[in-house]
């Protein structure tokens, strides 16, 4: 027999457009200490899974120094909620088993855990031990305002509760670079500790650490020494003993301005080689300063993600301004340079009304700053648990956007697809078009304003000619017919967004169906706690 005929060329074969990728910040600071939030977590999963979000940070779940603290006091890496250490067996938000419950159910619906690492300090020690330190001005940690001497500190730290059980290690005065109290007399102060690994903080002069004070090395509690040995191989054993524990995909690092950048390369480098790559990491290094993020981004070799701190600065100023210009909203943010490495925001718990760094923004902002992050094609947004269900504690807030919040995210899941077009071209009124992909062809038009009503003529395209368009808010009720050559004139109320997409798209029935915030309520009890 011959050779076989040649085959006609196969049509040019077209990869799926993936989903859009949304995460959420699953706490906020004053949730009630009753040890449920595990729970409540684990009955929002379906409903928060199909509103869009695909993977959640969840607060630090190690025991905190008391059984009400939210875990950024943190005592003990090794303890889930599983050892009776600090008056509880559970952390604030649940025991170990309930957190492998979530975690367990998380990955059954396909959304990933991020675990939220708090690897800059230790509160809660469980006796004091002397030392010899030198204080040093508050404001310039480089400027010693003391000669040597000894003081009483809480640095010793032997979790009886744990017993050796997942690491022996016991953390003593040497495996602290500073404190801030001296147990001897009460007095408080920044105490740098002369240790055996050298004297003083990690180096801020390579940018092993943030230089403002000088130094920020030390930001609370007993400030942990990263050039320790000891220090070292126990918290890389702990990264792989988490990972090992819990299924996690993530990693979110508390105060990464504050510990060594040497160290934490390592450590990200030790879990990429033990466990594969597709693991994300992001940073909190928050800083209105666009270069410094920058570089600290190359520093980390862009295998890394940092919070965009100054959009969310811009979003604050904004918003408390008369008639502020929309089109400078992305000016010097980190989203706009470094588009890959931002995670996008508009609230967390650090910048929550009554917080340390507090980042106020109007309500009637909220949905526009949303839209935002939420529908434009750069960045990794990040939905906060504050705005989706409300803030408790003594000064309340409500669910924001009036509760429609799940209305974007579940915008950005099904329409904000393909390339984009701005109509950045009038201070108080903005729009943008996401045209849609071959097989995600709906695509949406998004019209803001923070003065009056607003109008803005824009193209979506002469493939949509002779379509109605309406508002999945459901804030205007007006019907938007595309003209033959693919534009129109959409438009929106006064201070306020609209979402337009074709009334007939796939899946558009979803959007009638309410977000039920209060699956999301796990009755408390009486006394604030459950028992474990």
């Amino acid at each position: 027999m011959g050779d076989n005929p040649a085959r006609p060329p196969s049509p040019e074969r077209r990869e799926p457009t993936p989903e859009n990728m949304t995460m959420m910040q699953g706490f906020e600071w004053y949730i009630p200490a009753d040890q449920q939030h595990w729970a409540r977590l684990k009955k929002a999963l379906p409903q928060l899974k199909e509103f869009g979000i695909d993977n959640i940070w969840i607060p630090p779940g190690c025991k905190a120094s008391s059984k009400n603290g939210n875990g950024y006091d943190i005592y003990d890496l090794y303890d889930l909620g599983e050892f009776d250490q600090k008056g509880s067996i559970a952390t604030k938000w649940g025991t170990k088993k309930e957190l492998v419950s979530l975690c367990n159910r998380a990955k059954e619906l396909g959304v990933g855990i991020y675990w939220d690492a708090v690897l800059n300090h230790k509160m809660g020690a469980d006796h004091k031990e002397r030392c010899r330190v030198v204080e040093v001005d508050e404001n310039d940690r480089t400027r010693e305002i003391s000669d040597k001497y000894e003081i009483e500190a809480w640095v010793g730290f032997d979790f009886p509760g744990r017993n050796d059980q997942y690491s022996k290690m016991k953390w003593h005065w040497y495996h602290f670079t500073g404190v801030d109290f001296n147990a001897e007399n009460g007095k408080k102060a920044i105490y740098k500790i002369a240790g055996e690994q050298g004297e003083g903080w990690a180096s801020s002069g390579d940018g092993d650490v943030d230089d403002e004070k000088g130094n920020y090395d030390y930001l609370m509690g007993s400030d942990i020494n990263h050039e320790h040995p000891e220090v070292r191989e126990d918290i890389m054993r702990w990264g792989s003993w988490l990972a090992r524990e819990i299924p996690i995909k993530g990693i979110r690092f508390d105060a990464v301005k504050h510990f060594s950048e040497d160290f934490l390369r390592q450590f990200i480098k030790n879990m990429d080689e033990e466990f594969g790559p597709g693991w994300f990491f992001v940073g909190e290094f928050w800083k209105d300063s666009l270069q410094d993020m920058n570089d600290y981004l190359a520093r980390m070799k862009y295998k890394f993600s940092l919070f965009d701190a100054p959009l969310v600065h811009n979003f604050s100023e904004i918003s408390k301004a008369n008639g502020a210009d929309l089109r400078k909203v992305f000016d010097d943010t980190l989203v706009q340079a470094q588009p890959v490495s931002a995670v996008t925001l508009v609230m967390n718990h650090d910048t929550q009304p009554y917080q340390a760094l507090e980042a106020p923004i109007e309500a009637w902002f909220k949905p526009l700053a949303y839209a935002l992050i939420l529908l434009r094609d750069r960045g990794y947004p990040c939905v906060w648990y504050g705005d989706l269900y409300g803030i408790q504690g003594e000064h309340p807030f409500p669910p924001s956007c009036g509760g429609d919040l799940p209305r974007i995210m579940l915008a950005r899941k099904l329409y904000s697809y393909g390339q984009q077009a701005d109509y950045f071209d009038y201070p108080t009124c903005i729009g943008w078009v996401r045209y849609g992909t071959w097989d995600r062809p709906f695509g949406c038009a998004v019209v803001m304003s923070n003065a009056g009503p607003g109008h803005k003529r824009m193209h979506v395209g002469e493939m949509h000619a002779g379509e109605i368009w309406t508002d999945v808010m459901g804030w205007n009720d007006a019907k938007i017919k595309i003209g033959d050559d693919g534009f129109a004139e959409f438009v929106c109320g006064q201070t306020s967004v609209s979402i337009w997409v074709n009334e007939k798209a796939k899946d558009r029935a979803r959007f009638d169906k309410e977000f039920d915030a209060e699956i999301y309520k796990v009755p408390y009890s009486e006394s604030g706690s459950t028992s474990s």
